[in-house]
């Protein structure tokens, strides 16, 4: 399984996803499902993962073909030259619907699921930052003002501290705080979403990366973020009317 988490406030945008991937009790193993794709000064977008792995990768295969073609023949189309980051997500949900046009069947055949989703967010210069998520079918929706994150996999044991926290309001600080937390709490809750962690988050009007990196285990600021939420928890407990009196 796995859980990628997507922010989108008023000053920018935060990703966060895990790297474990579970094909039974006696089959884990690491993956990146963070992708980050960049023009300097013109765009910065990230791609995160859910799903079956092989769907997935070839997705990613389609759109990178694409790009390296674009370097020979401009008029060739990619996330990183189209006009419009909806016109992205589109070309994400066209690759997505290739795949499992070729693919879902032998699949499923096979007794997997072929089910995928993908979260595209990003911004390009002239257009505002935007996060879409992209279902199996290739169809997608964008993340509004009353919906301004989105997650895939195991969403629910994070989703709780993300609708206490984060409004289009949120500093960049607090909603990178808030999807840090929510990955801990999912990662306390399920086995099946493991470390280590990519996180990425792209200032609004920068068109690049303010923090493009991975968190390892023994990583000193997400054990005080983990140490911080459980103390303020354990904090808050305490002072809460005692309902026995």
């Amino acid at each position: 399984m796995t859980y990628c988490v997507a922010v989108r406030v008023d000053q920018g945008l935060v990703m966060l996803s895990d790297t474990r991937t579970n094909a039974g009790m006696d089959n884990i193993a690491r993956f990146r499902k963070s992708f980050t794709y960049h023009v300097p000064g013109e765009r910065a977008i990230t791609l995160l993962c859910s799903g079956n792995l092989s769907i997935t990768q070839g997705v990613k295969a389609v759109l990178s073909k694409a790009i390296r073609e674009a370097e020979l023949n401009p008029d060739v189309e990619t996330i990183l030259n189209c006009d419009t980051m909806h016109r992205a997500a589109q070309i994400v949900g066209d690759a997505m619907r290739s795949m499992q046009s070729k693919y879902r069947e032998s699949i499923e055949m096979g007794g997997s699921g072929a089910s995928a989703s993908i979260m595209i967010a990003g911004q390009r210069r002239g257009g505002k930052p935007r996060l879409y998520l992209i279902y199996s079918a290739g169809n997608f929706i964008e993340a509004t003002e009353d919906t301004p994150f989105f997650q895939i996999g195991e969403h629910k044991y994070g989703k709780p501290i993300l609708d206490r926290i984060i409004k289009r309001e949120t500093s960049l600080e607090d909603a990178t705080k808030a999807v840090l937390v929510s990955m801990d709490s999912t990662l306390r809750s399920n086995l099946s979403v493991g470390m280590p962690l990519d996180l990425t988050v792209i200032p609004t009007d920068a068109y690049d990366f303010r923090v493009r990196t991975r968190i390892e285990a023994d990583n000193e600021e997400f054990a005080m973020i983990s140490q911080g939420w459980s103390a303020a928890l354990r904090k808050g407990f305490e002072d809460l009317p005692n309902v026995l009196d």
